[in-house]
């Protein structure tokens, strides 16, 4: 690990010094938890392929699937070093750093994630964006669509009673933690690439996650039932450090930004089409699909945007009021 670091901040230090042309030559590593070949995968190659032929090759990117570079705690922690790395995360960590953007994450809060991408391209949004730069924290990408959260698990769910004594696996985030016990269950927080033996030796008792999600990580060979819950439409940002990224040059920042929100529009695509797919294949393995009443859920899961003394007064008013 101390010569992946010493070698990766190497490359950071390159990436910055050398130039080709007009632009810096510049790579920046991408680290996220999720497989080879799920669509959040797909959306990174994407992303590679498109700022590669924009930039003429200049700027890379170097992906890094399946957790290699750590739990996203780690790469965070790498980022905020300064070291050129990019991770996959969303208000629910971010609120960390101003607790107001919690609201975002929260259950229920909206199924149109078109509505949600309005509020992140808002006034009130730019000014959290400040200050999270302020924060060593620089927003790479606002716009990607990681899909709506079910969960899966060891016996149906049908209402928010089946899942009092259960061992639901959450990341580890507040707001997702206070939603999953005000359904009911027990949250048991760890990082996505542990749940399978976790589900394996009865560790926990289920998953939540976006359909494509779950199916690619193989989850549903553990676990047989799918329960349509539904309860959060999961947009997600991407992140960097503030000073690896304040040092690259303007127009090698605003190209990763601009192609970033062309992969965001691609990711949002993805989603839309690929869940039932996905459900059809897991139930050709034998999984059995649960359509609940969300009604139950919701009402279970009002109580948690009440837990949040430190935010702003009429948030999640204000919030409930753009999102018409």
């Amino acid at each position: 690990m101390k010569r992946f670091l010493a070698s990766a901040l190497a490359a950071c230090v390159l990436s910055i010094g050398a130039a080709s042309g007009a632009m810096a030559k510049t790579e920046i590593m991408v680290a996220y938890e999720n497989n080879p070949g799920e669509p959040l995968d797909r959306v990174m190659h994407h992303w590679a392929d498109l700022l590669k032929e924009k930039s003429k090759g200049e700027i890379t990117l170097k992906l890094f699937p399946s957790s290699q570079l750590g739990a996203k705690k780690d790469v965070m922690e790498q980022a905020m070093m300064g070291m050129n790395v990019i991770t996959l995360t969303d208000v629910g960590f971010l609120q960390d750093y101003d607790a107001d953007l919690g609201v975002l994450f929260g259950p229920y809060l909206t199924d149109d994630p078109q509505k949600l991408f309005k509020i992140y391209e808002s006034d009130w949004f730019k000014k959290k964006d400040e200050g999270l730069r302020k924060k060593g924290v620089h927003i790479v990408m606002s716009n990607y669509l990681y899909g709506v959260r079910h969960i899966l698990a060891k016996k149906p769910i049908n209402t928010p009673e089946d899942l009092k004594g259960m061992k639901i696996r959450v990341p580890n985030n507040v707001m997702q933690i206070k939603t999953i016990e005000a359904m009911g269950a027990t949250a048991t927080p760890m990082p996505l690439g542990e749940v399978y033996p976790a589900l394996t030796t009865g560790l926990i008792d289920g998953v939540e996650n976006p359909i494509s999600v779950l199916y690619g990580a193989k989850l549903h060979e553990q676990a047989k039932y799918l329960s349509l819950v539904g309860y959060l439409t999961n947009t997600s940002v991407w992140v960097g450090g503030e000073a690896f990224f304040s040092k690259l040059p303007a127009d090698v920042v605003k190209m990763v930004h601009e192609t970033g929100y062309e992969a965001g529009l691609y990711s949002q695509k993805l989603a839309a089409e690929q869940d039932a797919e996905f459900i059809e294949k897991m139930k050709a393995t034998g999984v059995t699909v649960v359509q609940p009443d969300p009604a139950p859920f919701r009402e279970a899961t009002k109580v948690v945007y009440t837990q949040f003394p430190k935010w702003s007064a009429g948030l999640y008013e204000q919030i409930q009021k753009d999102l018409k």
